[in-house]
């Protein structure tokens, strides 16, 4: 460190006053500001606000006087982190016939809100929730962006839209029975409030179904995302112009077939439809095959914050088997596939985004996020630049709000976050987020 920067710090600390000032400035680290610029050394970041005024060096940008600072020194400075799959209403237990019959009455007060806070001070400042009920899941939203509870900038779904629910999850899966009726539930769901509607087993709905979801969405500003777990369901998706597909799929096939590749590269070729999106939730398969010999995250306390006892001793409980969990029992055969299909859909164009399906068994809210991070850029030779624009500017490109989130830039919202030391070449650096500031306030 320079001795003159030393000495530009000391003397703004010398101005901070007793009573927080109007601006807060983050000073001295290292900022990667999630757009295509070399990272910012030595850098100052001026909040006044809910918003970022200016982002400077210590020698270009002067701190006002009386401005709250928070030294980032030996830090990476970062826009905060987004997860583009995740479920509030589920925190990791390994039964879901029993969690659904035991807990609803308890997800909009106590599982959600857990949820939200732990993905918050996880350094996640926005969040896309896919599958939930449709009140709970507008309330808790609401309550974030009224400040009255704690977490990530929330975009929901609401139910999934599918052919028939399962059995007992009704309240949070709506089947349709024709087009009409597709429509009707998609502009129900729109009525509401939801961000974007989400599609499941398309497959076994009819392609004037699956149009008529797609074409009512879009009626109402809103995207699609759609499951690929099974080929049809991806070629219904692009037929029907589903905006942003979901999971690595296809269970246990070595790679995605020739006819579904062309399809994908004949839309990423179509510059007007702009970017087809895909959120390959990799990280809970690719790692299952060390997590479920390896299992001492099961034993951390991070994923307990918000919960009542009662809860983590039931989610304790449904892990205290990992390797007999139903959920991951075609893992080991589908491990062996995720690099080629992975590498697959990037060559053909598809702009991915980071996302974990956060909440599944074993994987909590607390840590996969930066997990599926480490995935792509340690396992999957994703540059670590590209991995973390996945993971806040794309995210905000995907859900029509990069005037405002993605990127720490003059005039977009202060979410920011820090970590010690070089996330670039130590991108696991990020499941210890040191700072993290919303809306231009600090929460961790």
């Amino acid at each position: 460190m320079r001795r003159a920067v030393w000495s530009v710090l000391l003397g703004m600390l010398v101005t901070v006053t007793a009573q927080a000032g109007p601006v807060t400035a983050l000073v001295g680290g290292t900022l990667v500001d999630g757009t295509l610029r070399e990272p910012i050394r030595d850098s100052v970041i001026l909040i006044e606000g809910e918003r970022i005024t200016a982002v400077g060096t210590v020698d270009t940008l002067p701190v006002p006087a009386g401005a709250t600072v928070i030294s980032t020194e030996g830090m990476t400075v970062l826009p905060g982190l987004w997860d583009m799959h995740v479920h509030l209403m589920i925190n990791g237990h390994a039964d879901y016939d029993h969690w659904d019959r035991t807990y609803p009455a308890r997800f909009r007060d106590t599982i959600m809100p857990a949820s939200a806070l732990q993905l918050l001070h996880a350094g996640v400042t926005g969040a896309r929730d896919l599958g939930g009920p449709l009140e709970d899941s507008i309330a808790v939203r609401d309550a974030i962006n009224a400040g009255k509870i704690p977490g990530p900038t929330l975009f929901v779904s609401g139910p999934f839209i599918q052919k028939k629910p399962y059995p007992g999850t009704e309240l949070f899966r709506w089947g349709v029975s024709s087009p009409g009726d597709a429509r009707a539930k998609v502009r129900r769901l729109a009525q509401a409030g939801v961000d974007v509607i989400k599609l499941i087993d398309q497959d076994q709905m009819s392609e004037a179904e699956v149009q008529g979801v797609v074409d009512e969405a879009h009626k109402h500003g809103l995207p699609v995302v759609a499951h690929s777990h099974r080929p049809e369901e991806i070629r219904r998706g692009l037929k029907a112009g589903v905006d942003c597909f979901e999971h690595t799929g296809l269970a246990a096939s070595p790679e995605y077939p020739q006819d579904i590749i062309a399809m994908l590269r004949e839309r990423t070729a179509n510059m007007a439809a702009g970017p087809l999106f895909w959120t390959p939730t990799i990280e809970g398969l690719y790692n299952f095959p060390y997590t479920v010999k390896n299992h001492e995250h099961i034993d951390g306390e991070d994923w307990h914050e918000g919960l009542p006892d009662d809860i983590v001793a039931d989610i304790r409980q449904s892990l205290s088997h990992p390797e007999r969990i139903s959920y991951f029992q075609q893992t080991p055969q589908r491990w062996p596939t995720l690099k080629r299909k992975f590498q697959q859909l990037r060559e053909a164009g598809v702009l991915m985004l980071v996302g974990t399906d956060s909440g599944i068994p074993m994987k909590f809210h607390s840590g996969s996020t930066w997990n599926e991070l480490d995935v792509w850029v340690n396992q999957l030779d994703v540059p670590a630049i590209d991995a973390i624009r996945a993971a806040t500017y794309w995210p905000a490109v995907a859900m029509k709000v990069d005037k405002d989130y993605g990127s720490v830039v003059e005039g977009k919202y202060a979410d920011i976050i820090a970590v010690k030391g070089d996330a670039l070449k130590q991108i696991a650096l990020l499941q210890r987020v040191d700072i993290v500031i919303k809306h231009g306030r600090r929460v961790k």
